[in-house]
């Protein structure tokens, strides 16, 4: 067998259940569509339900598409409630969807957008579903991150919604890496739990909409040399693929394509930034995370209670 991992070697997915947000689209239409075709359940979590009902009706397989706005912690809690009383077990909850780069605004809670969006919305999501992972031998929770963790990164405590001054860079950044810390004190308490794993992935340089918002600076030569530097949605999804398919994978792990510079290739074990690894901030992050949303994991509660 090749080392080339592909769609060909996502086992069969019959019994399980897949909820994939953001899946009308781009990376998480592709992320969404491999999985129903190896028999997965798969939920297509969406803004849009119209767009979400188009894409739902170009994949072969079990979907159905579940109303979310991560922008707001209302719908958030409103489509875990309504997951809650269609499924009694969810296998996989991959946290695909995001923004990039977008002007200065908030969401219906007051969050920076790409915070709010790509870190804390999910974040809330995966600690209200959790529960129904908890049980389920080989459950994954897979949060999409981007080589954006590395660049003018930080997490900003001091102002997080960048009220002060407002970087697009940097507040995508601040997203992208919240995302890989998220990831890794997610799994460090997953732990001692034995059953379900966090995982992360990031794309490379894929061709999708997600650049809409780019200054134009960075958005027209990526239009004009797409061709020859970035890869297709089905190419971006597989890191993510791997990171929930593969049954070799870790918690804890990151992966992301294989090719120079990681822009582009076959997905293969990454390393992230060396700050995204520094338990302390991690800690601190969840902690702001759990009062920003309001939001306390099960697994977390399990294993504070073990302490005492």
């Amino acid at each position: 067998m090749s080392d080339e991992w592909t769609t060909a070697r996502i086992p069969d997915q019959h019994g399980r259940v897949a909820v994939v947000t953001g899946a009308n689209t781009g990376l998480g239409f592709e992320t969404a569509r491999a999985l129903a075709e190896r028999g997965a359940s798969v939920v297509l979590a969406v803004r849009n339900v119209e767009k979400g009902e188009k894409a739902a009706a170009r994949i072969n397989g079990e979907v159905t598409v579940q109303a979310l706005d991560l922008t707001s912690l209302d719908s958030v809690r409103a489509a875990a409630q309504d997951l809650r009383s269609r499924y009694d077990r969810i296998d996989l909850l991959i946290n695909n969807a995001g923004v990039m780069y977008t002007p200065k605004q908030t969401t219906a809670d007051g969050f920076e957008m790409q915070f709010g969006t790509n870190h804390l919305g999910h974040f809330a999501l995966t600690g209200l579903l959790l529960d129904l992972m908890l049980p389920v031998p080989g459950s994954r929770v897979v949060t999409v991150s981007s080589t954006g963790h590395r660049i003018r990164a930080a997490i900003h405590f001091d102002d997080l919604q960048w009220e002060r001054s407002y970087s697009r860079a940097g507040a995508y950044g601040q997203s992208k890496l919240a995302n890989l810390m998220f990831t890794y004190e997610l799994q460090r308490r997953l732990a001692s739990q034995g059953t379900t794993v966090a995982v992360a992935a990031h794309p490379g340089l894929s061709s999708t909409e997600l650049v809409r918002n780019s200054p134009a600076a960075i958005r027209l030569p990526l239009t004009w040399l797409a061709p020859l530097v970035t890869q297709t949605p089905a190419m971006g999804a597989l890191p993510t693929l791997r990171a929930a398919a593969d049954p070799a994978v870790l918690g804890g792990q990151y992966y992301g394509p294989g090719g120079r510079l990681e822009i582009k290739g076959h997905p293969q074990l990454a390393t992230s930034s060396a700050q995204s690894y520094e338990t302390a901030v991690q800690q601190r992050l969840w902690a702001v995370s759990e009062d920003l949303t309001g939001v306390m994991f099960p697994a977390a509660q399990t294993q504070q209670n073990q302490i005492q």
